[in-house]
């Protein structure tokens, strides 16, 4: 049974944590670096991650389940199909470290009762993360001239996929969180254009970025029970440009 509030504490994983309630049951580790470097990644991803996980067993916590947030950054450029059985090849310091702070955690738990899960999420988009409204509205943005396939989900969804893993009795080691709909970057710029208003962008070359051009299933996801509030980036992105949700500190 998950609580209905939780109690905030501000830490800093790079150093020693302070001790943890023993009624912890269930932990979430969703970090993130500072700046794109090698060392920030490095600081967020493995050594925040082992200072969490130190931190438990020095209090003699046994949680029931411990699930980190990761990216489908593991994967690097690999193109078409992708779910939970496609190997991870990361061709960046962020998705090898990411990998490695999931390879970290299964370790620290195998053959144990422990349940370690990972959440790959993709382009997370919401209250403070306006990259796409941000282009259409500075004008900087470039549709590519060949498709270009991205995925991606809410900010909403992905926190209630993270809870919602919590609560499933036997879950499995890995998930995709990605939302219903993956689409050609040009059609998410030109709906966006459309709904703010803008001319629709250029088309152009546009370099691929580190989400490659792959269709990431949410397939078994959704087979544990979780459904979308944002089933698509149209759902997500109008309600986003409507003002709802805020940032959180």
């Amino acid at each position: 049974m998950l609580p209905q509030e939780f109690e905030r504490v501000s830490v800093d994983l790079a150093n020693k944590l302070p001790t943890i309630p023993q009624s912890v049951s269930a932990v979430v580790v969703a970090v993130a670096a500072d700046s794109y470097t090698e060392e920030a990644y490095y600081l967020a991803y493995i050594a925040g991650l082992t200072n969490v996980l130190d931190a438990l067993e020095r209090d003699q916590i046994t949680p029931e389940k411990v699930l980190l947030i990761s990216s489908t950054t593991v994967y690097g450029n690999t193109t078409g199909h992708v779910d939970e059985n496609t190997i991870a090849s990361p061709n960046s310091f962020s998705g090898r470290i990411t990998l490695e702070a999931e390879a970290l955690l299964h370790a620290r738990y195998a053959d144990r009762s422990t349940n370690s899960i990972v959440l790959r999420l993709a382009g997370i988009y919401g209250p403070g993360r306006t990259r796409l409204i941000d282009a259409i509205t500075n004008q900087t943005a470039v549709i590519p001239d060949s498709a270009r396939l991205t995925n991606r989900i809410h900010r909403d969804d992905a926190a209630a996929a993270a809870v919602h893993l919590l609560a499933v009795p036997v879950p499995s080691a890995l998930y995709l969180g990605v939302d219903e709909n993956p689409a050609d970057l040009g059609e998410v710029l030109r709906f966006l254009a459309h709904e703010m208003a803008y001319d629709e962008p250029p088309i152009g070359s546009v370099p691929i970025a580190r989400g490659g051009n792959k269709h990431c299933s949410n397939g078994l996801l959704k087979a544990s029970g979780f459904r979308f509030k944002f089933p698509s980036y149209v759902e997500g992105y109008r309600s986003l440009l409507a003002g709802i949700g805020v940032r959180h500190p």
